[in-house]
């Protein structure tokens, strides 16, 4: 293998970006071959002369380079120089103009000292030359990624040599660590990193590279095709150039993929006349990349605004003169037809609730058959076309024949000449007048632009038709009036100081849904008497009598029977009447309304949550007083002992769903990402619940699918996931029942079903069997016991997994059928999952401890005393954290192998005592384990700041506690 020198001579000759080394007094140490050959110039001719006598420059030249390199050895950072001209010599004599953007970066020796400059030149002469020539500034950044492109492309012909540099190997190896491209090394077929530099660690993360292969170190790249490239290059001989190569990676352990582009350069190593290697160089380009994008998306977005305001420009320009509402729509279908290419344009008038269609002028393209005159209906071009227009929907059809809304009426269609269409409606009212419609004689995909250009012109001509109207309606003040009620987008009346309801505009005669003659000359009274006596009366009569205003809320009784939620705001009007307003806000209404209920789903959980919790305290209280009577023989105590043990898993276990079900539904539990099989997973969450199926004598079966099934995911929680379905299905299964666990293998999916033949569900439950509070109310008067959110929490681990699970039942007394559908991995790998040993090689590994137990629960730090002075260690007990100071100061840390802390101390906290505990001599290998009742992730890092080895959380698993004393 190569020596390390030189093996960073070849990388620093290899890389075709140009570098030039100085010392602090600017004495050239060492150029590599692309500067050299950028530069026109040999080493043995500038190495070791001062860098501005080896190339001479005009003064503001060498005054800029002397001062970018001051501010270097000033801020020890780097500087970067945007543009400069520095010429070089032609081989056939005199200078050619050149232009070079110039960073200068410190390299730093091992005592933090600034020892040598790095320069790295980019010839951007040609992009300089463009700017200039365009003069257009904002083509310089797209015109540097080019050219930076071409740099790459230069650099094919540049292979790994064995020159040796002249400067010392610790200045060489400061050099490639600085480098601002990112380099590696990689031996072998398995492509083994033996070297990276700082660069690649900023881009990649910081992880174990040298001695890993490159599958190992960067496993999320497994699917991105780099893998197989360098299998390519290995295998061929043949480099290999990337530009802008997207990757997504991961640049902390616990982080997200993040997506990058990167230009790539492999270049095989050639030691012997055998390929040993792969010399990685490449840059990160994701911010040229993006900038890029952006700049090419700002130029599509401003062709397309500078189009559109061009279209509206002109529209302006022809509708300015025109005064008559016909030759407005003339004027604009005919200039929105010859800017988008149509065959005809139109607006045709809607006449409601018949949806009659008439079409009084129309523009065509000169071969185009008009259509003026014609009269239709909205029916005619579809059922779903008509609905789609009434709701205000706009309506793009790229081919009448294949669209599913259209296949019905091919023949209007076909009789008026129309392949694909795209029409807008105008809804004023609440009803449908007018609709603008676009045709095309062949299919036509509509883009956004066709689409934004009609409402424009839509909008600004209907803008024009009613400007023209309302100016021609100002001589009559009873029109313009009722041009405006109709406008309105909430109702609106007017009541006279009679009481006499004068005026009611078409929103608010659709909101009571009554017509004029129902309402308008009638007494308010007579025309609304379900108002008599309600908070609207009373708001009425007291701005009429005070000038007042006052607003309130309404159940407006509509004539079918059902009741409209109404906000009327009542104001005081000229002439002594009243002006009133209201508008519909049932919607606001109902969300109000589900707020209230799902606070009374809240209350009802913590019901049952608190009857939950009672239940397993009963038998724990009278299992204490009986066994504080002590009258029982050892069987007794056993018996005892095993009944308050049950009860405390059971209440353990409905802790650990509610800490679970939080967990999971707020986004805060972090899955372990690892191939899993499915088929362990099965069997571990069989196990679990075999017990309460034999309970209930249910018949289990499981039906394995042949194929290997592993998914990318938690295993704990995949287990957890099927004992939850399991356990649904025996709870709720009567006894003798018989259940049924299936696995299958697709291509891409693995898919897993629980069914019973249990009680089954109605389909109103079945909506609502994975929701949290819906579920506790529905099951807080089961006798099965446990909180109903066992199914909420399958339902968040599944996604979490990638996948998604669902529910059917036939009905009550038929069974449920839950399905559970994971992504299968490509790849499946082999998992087993460690346990904790046996009670016997637990007492015979955890014996002989002295440990400190610190709790200010008497209770709780006696019984835990007793536990390990059982299992044969010696115990020592504190309530106070300054008593177990200065015990274990009293002991001098002599013979204390561990402490037990509580966190929730009083006066001083678990986590400072621990500190302070760790500060004391001799107790700084001491097993320092938290036992608390804190378990949230940060509670947990918290506890490891201080010091702490472990941290388990209450109720204590005693098995897990003597493993870590063992």
């Amino acid at each position: 293998m190569a020596s390390l020198d030189h093996r960073y001579r070849a990388l620093f000759d290899a890389s075709p970006n140009p570098y030039l080394v100085m010392d602090r007094r600017l004495v050239i140490a060492y150029a590599n071959r692309a500067y050299l050959a950028s530069t026109g110039r040999r080493l043995e001719d500038i190495a070791g002369r001062w860098a501005l006598e080896a190339f001479p420059a005009d003064p503001e030249t060498e005054r800029q380079m002397v001062a970018s390199i001051e501010r270097v050895i000033r801020s020890g950072g780097p500087d970067t120089l945007a543009l400069l001209r520095f010429d070089i010599p032609r081989a056939e004599g005199g200078f050619e103009e050149r232009y070079w953007t110039i960073t200068h970066s410190p390299v730093f020796d091992e005592a933090g000292e600034l020892e040598l400059v790095l320069q790295h030149p980019i010839d951007v002469t040609e992009v300089e030359r463009r700017r200039r020539a365009s003069g257009a500034a904002d083509a310089q950044a797209p015109a540097m990624l080019a050219e930076q492109s071409g740099l790459l492309e230069r650099a094919r012909d540049v292979t790994l040599t064995n020159q040796h540099l002249r400067a010392d190997i610790d200045r060489l190896q400061a050099l490639f660590r600085k480098a601002p491209s990112f380099m590696a090394v990689l031996r072998g077929p398995q492509h083994v990193f033996e070297f990276v530099n700082e660069a690649m660690v900023d881009l990649l993360g910081p992880r174990d590279y040298v001695g890993h292969p490159v599958r190992e170190a960067l496993a999320e790249l497994a699917d991105q095709r780099l893998f197989e490239v360098l299998d390519a290059v290995y295998a061929s001989g043949r480099e290999y150039l990337g530009y802008e190569v997207p990757i997504r990676v991961r640049r902390d352990s616990g982080g997200a993929l993040e997506r990058v582009y990167i230009n790539v350069i492999y270049q095989p190593i050639v030691e012997d006349g055998a390929i040993a290697g792969i010399f990685a160089l490449g840059t990160d380009v994701t911010e040229q990349h993006m900038a890029r994008r952006k700049v090419e998306e700002q130029v599509q977005q401003l062709r397309r605004v500078e189009r559109q305001q061009a279209f509206l420009l002109a529209l302006a320009d022809r509708l300015r003169p025109l005064a008559d509402g016909g030759e407005i729509v003339g004027a604009a279908s005919a200039l929105l037809g010859e800017w988008l290419h149509l065959a005809r344009v139109l607006f045709a008038e809607v006449r409601e609730p018949g949806g009659e269609v008439s079409v009084r002028r129309d523009w065509c393209r000169p071969g185009v058959a008009s259509i003026a005159g014609l009269l239709t209906t909205l029916e005619a071009f579809g059922p779903e076309t008509a609905q789609d227009l009434r709701a205000g929907r706009d309506v793009l059809v790229a081919d009448v024949a294949g669209d599913p809304r259209t296949r019905g009426s091919l023949a209007a269609h076909e009789a008026i000449g129309v392949r694909a269409h795209l029409t807008l409606p105008l809804i004023k009212g609440g009803v449908l007048r007018i609709v603008l419609s676009m045709h095309s004689e062949v299919p036509r995909e509509w883009s956004e632009d066709d689409l934004r250009m009609a409402r424009e012109m839509a909008e600004r001509t209907w803008a024009a038709v009613e400007t023209a109207a309302v100016q021609a309606e100002l001589r009559a003040e009873r029109d313009q009036s009722q041009y405006i009620f109709d406008t309105m987008t909430e109702g609106f009346a007017m009541v006279d100081t009679d009481w006499i309801v004068r005026r009611m505009n078409a929103t608010g005669l659709q909101l009571i849904e009554r017509p004029a003659a129902e309402v308008l000359g009638r007494d308010h009274w007579e025309a609304f008497p379900e108002s008599m006596g309600s908070e609207v009366e009373r708001i009425l009569r007291v701005a009429m009598a005070s000038r007042s205003p006052g607003v309130v809320d309404y159940a407006y009784p509509l004539p079918g029977g059902e009741r409209r939620w109404m906000e009327v705001r009542v104001y005081p009007a000229m002439g002594g009447g009243l002006a009133v307003f209201f508008r519909d806000i049932t919607a606001r209404r109902l969300a109000q309304d589900q707020l209230r209920l799902e606070a009374q789903r809240k209350d009802e959980f913590l019901a049952m949550l608190a009857h939950e919790l009672r239940n397993p305290l009963a038998p724990i209280g009278a299992a204490a007083e009986l066994l504080a009577l002590g009258r029982l023989d050892a069987e007794g105590v056993r018996h005892t002992s095993a009944i308050v043990t049950r009860q405390v898993g059971h209440m353990t276990s409905l802790i650990n769903d509610l800490l679970d079900v939080s967990r999971v539904t707020r986004g805060l539990v972090a899955l372990e990402h690892a191939p899993v099989d499915v088929k362990d997973a099965v069997a571990d969450a069989v196990e679990q619940v075999r017990p309460l199926v034999e309970g209930r004598r249910h018949r289990l079966e499981v039906h394995l699918a042949p194929e290997q099934a592993v998914v990318a995911g938690d295993r704990k929680r995949l287990v957890q996931v099927l004992a939850n379905l399991l356990n649904n299905a025996a709870k709720y299964t009567p006894d003798g029942g018989r259940i049924v666990l299936e696995m299958d293998v697709r291509d891409e999916e693995v898919l897993l079903c629980v069914s019973d033949n249990g009680i089954g569900m109605t389909r109103e439950v079945q909506g609502d069997v994975f929701g949290l509070f819906t579920q506790a109310k529905r099951s807080a008067d089961r006798s099965q016991g446990g909180l109903g959110i066992g199914l909420a929490l399958v339902k968040s681990l599944v996604e979490l997994h990638g996948g998604s699970v669902s529910v059917y039942s036939a009905g009550a007394g038929q069974g449920s059928r839950f399905s559970v559908l994971l992504p299968r991995m490509a790849a499946s790998a082999e998992h087993g999952a460690a346990s904790l040993p046996g009670p016997d090689a637990l007492q015979s590994a955890a014996s002989g401890r002295r440990v400190l137990v610190v709790d200010d629960n008497v209770d709780a730090a006696e019984l835990l005393g007793m536990m390990l002075e059982s299992a044969g260690h010696r115990v020592h007990i504190e309530h106070h954290s300054h008593s177990a100071l200065d015990y274990v100061a009293a002991q001098g840390g002599a013979g204390l192998d561990a402490c037990i802390l509580d966190i929730g101390l009083p006066g001083m906290d678990g986590n400072e005592l621990a500190r302070r505990l760790r500060a004391l001599p001799g107790m700084a290998a001491a097993l320092m384990v938290a036992v608390t009742g804190y378990g949230r992730p940060q509670d947990r890092e918290a506890s490891l700041a201080a010091g702490f080895d472990h941290h388990l959380v209450k109720p204590v698993d005693i098995r897990e506690l003597l493993a870590l004393l063992g």
